[in-house]
């Protein structure tokens, strides 16, 4: 019954970690539908080590073009390259959980009602920003400044409360800031691999010494199951945001949160 829990949950970390409907809101709601006891140190490890999988299958997808931003590029100065832009961006999400760790723990971290909320929310306000934002201009990652990468930081920092969505808070950062959809959603993916890595770190560093021998495989199931299916979904992603409106999204948030607050409401 454990490994499959952990399937479950892998299935469902790897199909939203990069869709703007929020994994950690999913995983919220879904472990006391699955019988998951969040505050074991194994739930407690997978819930952000499973995220290490779904970054796996960004850095495999996108290997190519990050060994060339890595090692390749050719810069003006260091200052221009693709990886300090990233520690730009991810800065304020450090500082922010910081300070931010322990009240979202004791508060939110397992509480469906306040996931409900952050869809709601979120939804809407990812229908007003993608209606007055979203522009098809053409332009590359290497575009992305330095000021940007620091806003949609900034606009990541809203994804501590659970529900509202990393990949939602830095897309429609990224588009607010002037990057295309496509642009905006790969820099949100590649923003994911220092935020999820340091988020893990933290989690590991906490929590880690508590988890036993034998909790390790049920983790690393759960953990290769979101790095398969979180491949599949970043290869289509990003195709589909380069045509389509984020609304159908918008219209899950809502209709999730609202059925959320309908059915933990009555217990």
């Amino acid at each position: 019954m454990e490994a499959l829990k952990a399937v479950a949950l892998g299935v469902i970390e790897g199909l939203t970690e990069f869709l703007p409907v929020s994994s950690t809101g999913h995983m919220i709601i879904a472990n006391p539908l699955l019988g998951v006891d969040p505050e074991l140190p194994r739930w407690r490890i997978f819930l952000i080590v499973s995220q290490l999988g779904a970054i796996a299958a960004v850095i495999l997808y996108f290997w190519r073009d990050l060994w060339r931003q890595t090692f390749q590029t050719r810069v003006a100065s260091v200052r221009d390259h693709l990886m300090v832009k990233l520690i730009v961006g991810v800065f304020p999400a450090l500082v922010a959980g910081y300070f931010a760790n322990d009240y979202l723990e004791q508060h939110l971290e397992n509480n469906p009602q306040a996931v409900a909320g952050a869809l709601i929310v979120g939804a809407i306000a990812m229908e007003i920003i993608e209606r007055r934002y979203r522009r098809g201009t053409d332009m590359r990652i290497d575009d992305v400044s330095y000021r940007q990468a620091f806003l949609i930081g900034i606009a990541q920092c809203l994804a501590i409360w659970p529900g509202m969505s990393r990949a939602a808070c830095t897309i429609m950062g990224g588009l607010i800031v002037g990057l295309s959809p496509r642009v905006a959603a790969q820099f949100s993916f590649y923003l994911a691999i220092p935020t999820m890595l340091a988020a893990s770190a933290k989690r590991i560093w906490d929590y880690g010494d508590q988890v036993r021998a034998n909790d390790l495989g049920v983790v690393g199931l759960g953990t290769a199951v979101a790095f398969l299916v979180a491949l599949g979904v970043v290869a289509s992603f990003l195709p589909y945001v380069q045509r389509h409106r984020f609304t159908p999204f918008a219209i899950y948030r809502v209709l999730l949160g609202v059925g959320v607050l309908l059915y933990f409401g009555t217990r």
